[in-house]
This record gives structure tokens, C-alpha cells and sequence, in this order.
């Protein structure tokens, strides 16, 4: 950092979140964008969305081009005491376990399910077999 540069505590960066008035904090970096909120090809609500906090994620997860990064130098205003910025809230996944519940059918009835129909195969051949025997006894 250049002796010259403002430094800002996040504080007064994160106050800065109204159309007249709106900064962004990305890496570190403090950027007035209050004059390329309507120039903005995602929309102003887009920038003044990722106002007031850290946007350093919001900005990488939308993959900007070098040109935006270029452009950016334009409404850099300083840097942030990065002792006054807040940890972020880290999101945690979501674990999910897959456990069998009481009235899930167990072993014994998939079992029942293969076993039932053959039995009933076999007896429908059986009884076939034994009509025909009969006939031929007769």
C-alpha cells in the first residue's frame, strides 16, 4: 500500500449501500461504483445486493472478464483495514444419511415378494400337469 492510499475501516465501507451512495469491498479493495450503477450489465440491484458486506465471493462466483477487471481500477477509492472486517459466515454443506426406517419392508418380505409368485407359477403348472394326467388315465 502507497503512504498516500485512504484506508477504510469496514464499518464506513459497509454503511455504503444506498443508490446515491454505494461501495463495494472486494478482495480487500474499496471500489465507489455509485456512478456505474446504471451502466451495470447485471443491474443495479446486483451491485447494491452486494453491498454492505464482503463481496469478494458474490464477485468471483459470477467468473468477470479482464475487461470488468480493467474497468474496475476506474472506481477504486482505497483499501480496507482487513482488522475491521467481520469473519464470514461460512456456509456449511449439507450432510444427508440415508437410514432404513421401521416401516421400510425388510429381508424376509423381498424375499416373500420373489418367492410368492414363483409358488404360485408352481402351482398353476402343477395342477396343469395333474388335469392333463387325468385326462389320459381316463
Amino acid at each position: 500500500m502507497d503512504s498516500g492510499e485512504q484506508v477504510f475501516v469496514f464499518e464506513e465501507v459497509a454503511k455504503r449501500k444506498e443508490r446515491d451512495d454505494c461501495w463495494l469491498l472486494i478482495s480487500g479493495k474499496v471500489y465507489d461504483v455509485t456512478q456505474f450503477l446504471e451502466d451495470h450489465p447485471g443491474g443495479d440491484e446486483v451491485l447494491l445486493a452486494a453491498s454492505g458486506k464482503d463481496a469478494t465471493q458474490d464477485f468471483e462466483d459470477v467468473g468477470h472478464s479482464d475487461d470488468a477487471r480493467n474497468m474496475m481500477k476506474k472506481y477504486y477509492i482505497g483499501e480496507v483495514d482487513s482488522t475491521t472486517v467481520p469473519p464470514s459466515n461460512k456456509i456449511k454443506p449439507q450432510t444427508y444419511s440415508v437410514t432404513q426406517k421401521d416401516d421400510e419392508p425388510g429381508f424376509l418380505f423381498k424375499i416373500l415378494q420373489i418367492l410368492v409368485p414363483i409358488l404360485i407359477l408352481g402351482l398353476a403348472f402343477g395342477f396343469q400337469f395333474l388335469g392333463k394326467k387325468e385326462k389320459t388315465e381316463a
